[in-house]
C-alpha cells in the first residue's frame, strides 16, 4: 500500500544580495527563480521581514508500536478519503430536507416528502454503500455525528419514528457497530480529526 501521508519539511530562504548603484554586479544566481518575498512588518517599534508559512501536523516516524502501528494509520487514511465525502452529503441532504420540511402544510405531506426523499437517495447510493466494508460503515457512523451532531440513531429517530431507529440499531448491532456511538474528536478519535482536518484543508 502506498504511503498516503508523509511529512517532510525543509524551509530554505535563499539570500539574494542586490546590485547596488555602483555598478559592481554580483555572482549569476544559481536558482533565479526560487525565491521569497518577504513582507515588513513593524513590531515595538522596529521593522521586521516576515513570511507566511502554511500550517502543517507533523506525524512521527513509522510506529512498531501495537497500539497504533503506521500500516493501521494507512488504512485509516485510505478509508476516511473514501467514507468523508458521504458524511457531506448527508450535511447537505440533512439541511435542504429541514428547510422543506419547513415548508409543507401538514404531517402528512411531511412524510410524503420524506419517503420519496429516501427512495431518491437510496436508489443514488446504494451500490457505493453496499461496497463498503465493516470498518468504513464505522467511520461513516462517527463522521455523520461529526458532521451533523447528532448520531445516526437519533436522525433515524428524528425522520422515521423511535421503531425504526431501534430496528436498524439491532441490525447495526449484529455487525459490530452502534448506530449511539459519538464522534470524540479530543479522545479516541483524535487521529481521525487530525486526518479529517487535513483532508478539508486539501493537503491529503
Amino acid at each position: 500500500m502506498r504511503l498516503l501521508w508523509s511529512i517532510f519539511i525543509c524551509l530554505s530562504l535563499p539570500l539574494a544580495i542586490t546590485a547596488q548603484s555602483t555598478g559592481i554586479s554580483n555572482p549569476p544566481d544559481t536558482l533565479p527563480d526560487n525565491f521569497y518575498l518577504l513582507s515588513t512588518v513593524e513590531r515595538d517599534g522596529e521593522a521586521l521581514p516576515e513570511i507566511d508559512i502554511k500550517e502543517v501536523v507533523i506525524i512521527g516516524r513509522e510506529s512498531k508500536s501495537k497500539k497504533f502501528p503506521f500500516s493501521r494509520y494507512q488504512r485509516l487514511v485510505s478509508n476516511l478519503k473514501k467514507v468523508y465525502p458521504y458524511a457531506l452529503v448527508v450535511r447537505s441532504q440533512l439541511g435542504d430536507i429541514n428547510l422543506k420540511l419547513q415548508e409543507l402544510p401538514d404531517d402528512r405531506e411531511r412524510r410524503k416528502y420524506l419517503r420519496q426523499t429516501e427512495n431518491s437517495l437510496f436508489g443514488e447510493y446504494e451500490d457505493d454503500i453496499r461496497d463498503m466494508t465493516i470498518s468504513q460503515g464505522r467511520l461513516l457512523i462517527k463522521l455523520i455525528d461529526r458532521e451533523t451532531m447528532n448520531t445516526s440513531y437519533e436522525l433515524i429517530r428524528q425522520y422515521r419514528g423511535s421503531l425504526s431507529a431501534a430496528f436498524w440499531q439491532g441490525i447495526a448491532r449484529i455487525f459490530g457497530t452502534n448506530l449511539k456511538e459519538e464522534y470524540d474528536p479530543y479522545g479516541e478519535d483524535i487521529i481521525i480529526e487530525i486526518i479529517v482536518t487535513e483532508i478539508e484543508s486539501g493537503n491529503l
